[in-house]
Parts: structure tokens; sequence; C-alpha cells
């Protein structure tokens, strides 16, 4: 009842009468509908757009990114026009429109709370329930004519399409991977060529959700590495500031690279890596990062005291980008949440080990 409420009377932007979020920069003007206005959407990015992109990319105001739920036109949509289903991120509302330039067209934007398709139909957000409940509350069967709805082809799995068209009427047809290839999919009369099909994770895809994995993580590398600055003090006499002061920094230094360095090689070598599981992908990239510290440091008395502080980053280091890379499982379109989990069993508990006994090795190598 209050979600109908919502629809019926407005929420956030909206006003009464309306089908989607008004008082935003990227709508201009509305379409009428038998039911109520549709907020007709911009489809060229504003400066404001972008710039939500980028703090979003850096996971600044992540959760709040989002677009009101509702019924939107691109164009000047009549009732044969197409109807497009989008998540309400915004980032995913934003590609969509930009692709639909040049069309007179409808979007229909269903509530995600803010999370991609692709995540959302792996939550059940983005799914049959939602559909069917947004198609009924927009009164989108008295807007459009046909009965069919075009759904992002990474939402399949959380829809199943013969319930919607059981319970709402209309069909679903899956639209390309890219919404780049939404005009040719239309003109092609909403068939999807092998290659549309296709799922890629180039570098480009990759390289943009860096920010954000840097940033879910910063806290947590920022607190290791000030344990490791204060328990660089350790050693003969137990305790020493001077100690602390003069070694600290580098210490802290090593794992703040170390987390930075695997949370970008991590994605960038990623078709490279040997080994199926991210983790064994990330083990490789700790590897190669310890390599490259001992042939900086080794010997260093401030970093690799003796063969034990070698060991000690060797089993820190590796297991820290193991675990990274591991995580970078959640924005890969290269996995399945059901082995995700089955990798994560088996890795997470070696790497913890490994991460403990380093640092057991890292502050016993203090005193010897």
């Amino acid at each position: 009842m209050a979600e109908f409420l919502k629809v019926q009377f407005g929420s956030l932007g909206q006003k009464p009468g309306t089908l989607g979020e008004l008082k935003v920069p990227w709508a201009r003007g509305v379409v009428k509908t038998p039911v109520g206005d549709a907020p007709r959407v911009r489809t060229k990015l504003l400066g404001s757009d972008r710039l939500g992109s980028f703090k979003a990319r850096w996971g600044v105001g992540r959760m709040r990114y989002l677009v009101e739920p509702g019924l939107y036109a691109v164009g000047n949509p009549t009732p044969e026009s197409h109807v497009f289903v989008s998540a309400n991120y915004k980032l995913s509302f934003d590609r969509l429109r930009m692709e639909l330039g040049g069309l007179d067209a409808w979007i229909l934007v269903i509530d995600t709370k803010g999370i991609n398709v692709w995540c959302a139909a792996g939550k059940g957000t983005f799914g049959t329930d939602e559909i069917v409940w947004r198609v009924a509350a927009t009164g989108l069967g008295k807007i459009v004519s046909h009965r069919t709805l075009i759904v992002p082809q990474l939402g399949a799995p959380g829809v199943s399409a013969h319930e919607v068209k059981k319970r709402s009427g209309f069909r679903v047809a899956y639209g390309p991977v890219l919404a780049a290839d939404i005009p040719e999919f239309v003109g092609a009369k909403l068939k999807a060529t092998p290659e549309m099909r296709h799922v890629r994770f180039p570098l480009a895809d990759r390289l943009v959700l860096i920010p954000m994995e840097l940033m879910l993580r910063a806290t947590w590398a920022a607190l290791t590495a000030l344990t490791l600055f204060v328990l660089s003090g350790l050693g003969a006499g137990i305790f020493s500031i001077d100690r602390m002061l003069a070694k600290g920094p580098l210490n802290a230094l090593v794992i703040v690279g170390a987390y930075v360095l695997a949370t970008v090689l991590g994605p960038l070598l990623l078709p490279w890596l040997p080994g199926r599981s991210f983790s064994a992908k990330g083990f490789w990239v700790g590897a190669g990062l310890f390599g490259a510290l001992f042939v900086l440091f080794g010997g260093h008395s401030a970093i690799m005291a003796g063969r034990l502080g070698e060991a000690a980053w060797a089993l820190i280091i590796t297991s820290v980008s193991s675990y990274i890379t591991m995580e970078f499982t959640g924005s890969s379109t290269y996995t399945s949440l059901s082995g995700v989990m089955r990798e994560m069993k088996f890795a997470m508990p070696l790497q913890i080990f490994a991460a403990l006994a380093g640092l057991g090795l890292w502050v016993g190598g203090r005193f010897v």
C-alpha cells in the first residue's frame, strides 16, 4: 500500500499525477499519458551527470546515486513505442538513456535499491516480482498498446520471463549485453546477433572499477599501516619511540603500496594471470610484488630484518593480494555466485592463516 501511494501521490521529486522524478536536471518537460505525466529525460549527459558519475566511481555517495523508480519518456513516445527496463542505479540509467538518443521510447525504472542490473539480478532486486509490481504501479498497460518489455540481458538471472508474462501480461524480450547495441537491436526488430549476446570484460571495463575497489578497503589499509607503524617500535628493550619513528614509515608505506598495487594490478592483468580462481591470480600478483620488494629492499634492516622478515613479508603480501583480487569477483562478469562461494570457503582460511603467520614472523623478527 505504501508503494502504491508513492506512485499515485509522488515521492522525492515526484508531484501528484506524475510517473517519475521531475526535480532533476536531466528531466525536461513531461509526456502526458492516460494515467499521468511521464518525465521526459535528456539523452545527453550534463556536467552534473558526469560529476555524479565520477563521485560514484570513487565511492562518494555511491548508495545514494539512484533514480526514483517509475516511468520515463525519451523523445516523443507513443503507445507503440518500445519499453526498456532499467535498474534505478543512476549509472545504469544514464548509460541507457544516452544510447536511446534519436529514438522515441519509454524507460521503466524498477527499484533495485541503487544497485546495477547485473549485481541486482544476483541479489534478487532486479527480478520478476519488482518488474510485475512496477508494471502495475505505473499503469503501463494503459499507456502502451503492445505487451513487450525489453529487459537487459545481464538482468536475466533474476527474471522469470514466463512468470512476468503470466502475472503482468507482458512478454520479456532480452536486449543486448551492451546498451550501445540497442539502436541496431531495435532496427533488427528486437533480434540480437550472437555478438550482442557475448559478455566481455575488457581492460577499459576493468579499469573504471578500480577507484571503487580502492575506496572499499581504504580504511582497512590505513588501519593496517598504522598498526605496522606502531609495532615497528618493538625490539630490544621491548618498545622504542625512536625505533618506531625510524622504521615505522617504511613499513607502513610497504603495506599501503602492496594494497594499492594489488588492487590495480589484479584487475589490470586478470586475463593473463595463471590459474582459474581469482584468489590464485591474486597470489601471483603478490608474489610479483614481493619479488620487487626483495630486489629493492632485500637486507634493509627497517623492512626485511633477516630471513624472518623476508618470510613475513612474503606471507603478508601474497595473502593480502590474494584476498583483494578474490574480492574483485563481485565486480566481474567472469564468475557466478556459487563459484565465488566455493572459492571463498577454500581460500579465505588459507589467506587468514598466511596473514597471521606473516604478522607473527614479522613481530618475532623485531627481536632477532
